[in-house]
């Protein structure tokens, strides 16, 4: 490649929304930034998350020089503690989001093994040889939220991460416009914007928004009030505990990674709670109900969160009581959407009062609308431009908003996971594509179950499972013992008895030949699921998974 010419390479968050990790190459050094997960699809049944395919990375594991990380979110940290075991290099991050992957790292047991280094809005950070980035804040639904100027021989190239433009953030600190107009001043080679939000018109409501709703619901709730929200949202935290103390009531955390992710905000001074508001949850037991209030995991609608237990009836601690008030402030990720439809039926079938998106401002996006998106590339004046983090809609959509503030049609590339994009002064064009496919995280297990593990599944779950044991004379061919059916998922009891019987003698038919013995006993195997597959087939209407199990003696 030549030295006046650099490359970017999507390995997630393109076309699609999570798991987002771009890897910037130049000469002999590649730097990663952000490294996240998703969340599974409906059809995607067993796997836990998702992340990014690392293949590319995996042929040049020495040329990895660091992960430079955006923000806390689990779409941009949660792929680390599964990528590092494998690429080990220098993370960079903020101190909030350094914090966060403290965290993380810490429950996968690799955090002594990790080089975490910390940098800020205003650094600037020699990364292997051929790099230098420059962080500049951003506003955000976290705070400590960073863009990313890559400097390199071959030009700058700006990575937004997710941003916003909010005027009355909660911490109080804006997005450095003053850093972004000066990096954009030296010329920008490339821009890869966020674009998730680009659909929506004008700006995006400030995260104060927020605040405002739980005020009022807060005046109005009678009984004791239970919010559910991300667990890295830290600032959500924060509007919550001062306005509980506004309205004299404690507040205690429930779930392990927002206990976690509480008590490392507190350490570092990103959380500020006013003196005696923030209680253990015993101590918060022993408060009458309208000066409670608790603060949890499970605004996704995840199996194992506090609020799916409180939901479902099978919390220890927390009871839902009548005239309790839920707010879940979160908006579903796609694909969770069910999962937080049950979540919500089930509080409202207990009696309580639940407040979601739907019915009042509980949470408010942390992306930018369109025209946060034409000031950024107004400030930065890219010469060519990327967008990222967003579905395949939201990538054109966002190339005709990049056209109307006058980048040239040619000059916006639209890539897919795994596209080779090479930037050069006057020129950028996708080269080759790299293979990039779902990497599946199932229990304990990274990358073991895949697509035919996956079809399976999804057979057994449609049309269940059968199978036959016998016993067959390796001499003769003939059977010794059985055919036995068992089935499971495929007819109900009382249909059972009928086709079990008639399909025994099906395959006990198939191996009443002419005392021919087959030289080869997987034929056996394939006979079985021939014959006994579509006399099922016509009987039931369903093609369940068929298990022979031959046994010789």
């Amino acid at each position: 490649m030549p030295r006046n010419r650099v490359r970017v390479i999507p390995l997630g968050g393109v076309g699609e929304v999570g798991k987002n990790m771009i890897a910037i190459e130049y000469d002999n050094e590649i730097l990663v930034a952000d490294c996240g997960l998703a969340f599974p699809e409906d059809d995607m049944l067993g796997v836990d998350l998702l992340i990014p395919d690392i293949s590319y990375l995996r042929r040049s594991r020495k040329r990895v020089v660091g992960y430079c990380i955006s923000h806390g979110h689990e779409d941009h940290i949660g792929g680390l503690p599964y990528i590092l075991r494998e690429i080990n290099a220098p993370v960079y991050a903020t101190p909030l989001t350094r914090g966060l992957i403290d965290v993380k790292l810490r429950e996968a047991g690799i955090l002594r093994d990790t080089d975490l280094r910390t940098y800020e809005d205003g650094d600037t950070v020699q990364v292997g040889n051929s790099f230098t980035v420059q962080p500049f804040h951003v506003s955000h639904s976290i705070p400590d939220a960073v863009g990313l100027a890559v400097t390199c021989p071959a030009g700058t190239l700006v990575y937004t991460g997710d941003f916003k433009f909010d005027q009355t953030p909660v911490d109080q600190r804006l997005s450095n416009f003053a850093r972004i107009a000066e990096i954009g001043g030296r010329g920008v080679l490339v821009l890869m914007s966020d674009c998730v939000h680009v659909e929506t018109e004008g700006h995006t409501p400030s995260e104060a928004v927020v605040g405002d709703t739980f005020r009022k619901v807060f005046s109005q709730a009678e009984g004791r009030i239970i919010i559910a929200t991300f667990a890295s949202l830290i600032a959500r935290v924060q509007q919550a505990i001062n306005v509980a103390e506004e309205y004299g009531r404690k507040v205690a955390v429930v779930g392990r990674s927002l206990e976690d992710n509480v008590e490392m905000a507190l350490e570092l001074g990103y959380l500020r709670p006013p003196r005696g508001t923030l209680v253990p949850p015993y101590e918060l037991s022993r408060e009458p109900p309208d000066r409670q209030v608790l603060i949890v995991t499970g605004s996704q609608g995840e199996p194992t969160s506090v609020l799916n237990r409180i939901a479902n009836r099978d919390h220890r601690h927390v009871k839902l009581q009548e005239g309790d008030t839920v707010i879940i402030s979160a908006t579903p990720i796609p694909g969770n959407e069910t999962a937080v439809s049950r979540i919500i039926n089930n509080l409202f079938k207990q009696g309580a009062n639940v407040i979601y998106s739907a019915i009042e401002k509980v949470h408010v996006s942390g992306h930018a609308s369109s025209d946060e998106l034409r000031l950024m590339l107004n400030l930065t004046k890219p010469k060519f431009v990327v967008p990222i983090h967003g579905e395949t809609r939201h990538l054109m959509l966002y190339k005709r908003l990049a056209m109307s503030v006058g980048v040239p049609e040619q000059n916006v590339l639209i890539p897919e996971n795994g596209a080779v994009m090479e930037f050069g002064p006057d020129s950028a064009r996708i080269v080759e594509h790299t293979p990039n496919s779902f990497v599946f995280i199932d229990g304990v297990s990274v990358g073991e179950v895949d697509h035919v593990v996956l079809r399976d599944r999804r057979l057994l779950s449609q049309d269940g499972m059968v199978i036959v044991v016998l016993t067959i004379d390796r001499q003769t061919g003939r059977i010794v013992a059985g055919p036995d059916l068992i089935s499971r998922g495929f007819v109900s009891p009382s249909e059972d008895a009928g086709v079990t019987e008639e399909a025994a003698e099906l395959v006990r038919r198939t191996f009443d030949h002419d005392g021919q013995v087959p030289s080869e006993w997987s034929w056996a195997h394939r006979k079985i699921k021939g014959t006994l597959g579509q006399f099922l087939y016509e009987r039931t209407g369903r093609r369940p998974m068929i298990l022979p199990v031959v046994m010789e003696v």
